[in-house]
């Protein structure tokens, strides 16, 4: 890949020398590679077989699909890992990228592919910008050389990729993507829909709706595939043993539920009634008003009281670790919540730590 760096010679004899030299050069490599494969052409039917062994590799069937969503619709089709390995089984192929210049702020890049057998070539040339866009419209402008590289190549893997499946018969893909999802689905005869029921009734069992789990997915349960399958199997795991919490991975919100719980809690606690406050041509004794202390809370105080109360009652009940449940102790001490609500929080906290100690 060309840097723009090189040094330029002092005469333009010597220039127009390399340039010939450097022609020729590509020109025989060009050359050997289509006698090589006139000489040995393609077995297709041991290609196929290659392609069906690699893709028993694990490693590589968990990485040979990209999925993401866009308006609403779920977009899924081989990576570039997939589609590399297609190219290396299939043989007789010569793909890559080509720096063609870097100027000021954006390189030009070329992306092909190349069956050298049938002569069946395609090529991209675009341009990618250094600039980095993060959400909110923020922009970095890039200045190391090295995330100058990484960024082109990002951008010139997904154009490679388009080029190397244009050449590759479709019928092949689909057999490799077949065969990578017979990989990861093992030795499990279960049917998909099933194993999908399934992952949604132990992450309900932690506390995880299914709600939140196609917020993360970006799509409805129904549409998971082996891959999806994977990776919530390994946020399962983290989550099952302790080293993550739920909004460490979905965006919790509170369920019907759990607003009509908070309701009944807020309801258990009678509002009090407000002091009466005095008749405007009443005196009232400065010692009497001292005795009545601070003003009983009204209804609307009332409410907010018992929504922090179950707030924090909530929070106990999907706390995942001790660590947590003390924290949430000591923050009590700077909120304004009444005494007696205070009490029973503390009394709800002291009662899961307890329960976590006598599981451990």
């Amino acid at each position: 890949m060309s840097s723009g760096n090189e040094l330029v010679p002092a005469g333009p004899q010597a220039g127009g020398s390399m340039v010939e030299v450097a022609s020729g050069r590509a020109a025989q490599e060009v050359q050997a590679l289509v006698v090589m494969a006139k000489r040995y052409p393609r077995d297709t039917t041991a290609a196929i077989q290659r392609i069906k062994e690699a893709c028993k590799r694990r490693g590589l069937a968990e990485v040979s699909m990209y999925d993401y969503t866009r308006g609403g619709t779920k977009i899924e089709g081989p990576s570039i890992k997939l589609a590399e390995v297609l190219a290396q089984c299939w043989g007789n192929m010569d793909h890559g990228l080509t720096e063609l210049e870097q100027r000021d702020g954006e390189s030009d890049v070329l992306s092909f592919c190349w069956d050298l057998e049938t002569n069946t070539r395609s090529s991209k040339t675009f341009t990618v910008k250094h600039q980095r866009h993060k959400r909110g419209g923020v922009v970095t402008y890039l200045t190391d050389p090295r995330d100058i590289y990484e960024h082109t190549a990002n951008y010139g893997a997904r154009r490679l990729r388009a080029c190397i499946l244009a050449v590759i018969p479709v019928d092949i893909q689909d057999l490799a993507v077949e065969a990578c999802n017979a990989t990861l689905r093992g030795q499990s005869t279960e049917p998909l829909v099933d194993r999908i029921r399934k992952m949604v009734g132990v992450f309900a069992d932690v506390g995880v709706p299914q709600d939140a789990i196609e917020r993360r997915l970006g799509h409805k349960v129904e549409a998971c595939n082996e891959r999806n399958l994977i990776a919530m199997g390994k946020i399962y795991t983290s989550l099952k043993d302790g080293m993550s919490v739920r909004e460490d991975w979905f965006e919790m919100q509170a369920s019907t539920a759990d607003l009509d719980e908070r309701a009944d809690k807020a309801k258990k606690e009678p509002p009090k009634k407000p002091r009466k406050q005095p008749a405007p041509d009443t005196q009232v004794d400065p010692a009497v008003e001292e005795s009545h202390g601070v003003d009983e809370p009204v209804a609307e105080e009332v409410s907010a009281q018992g929504k922090l109360e179950a707030d924090y009652l909530e929070k106990v009940d999907f706390a995942t670790s001790a660590q947590a449940l003390h924290a949430l102790k000591t923050s009590l001490k700077a909120v304004k919540l009444r005494p007696n609500a205070k009490t029973r929080v503390e009394a709800a906290i002291d009662d899961r730590l307890a329960a976590m100690t006598a599981k451990k």
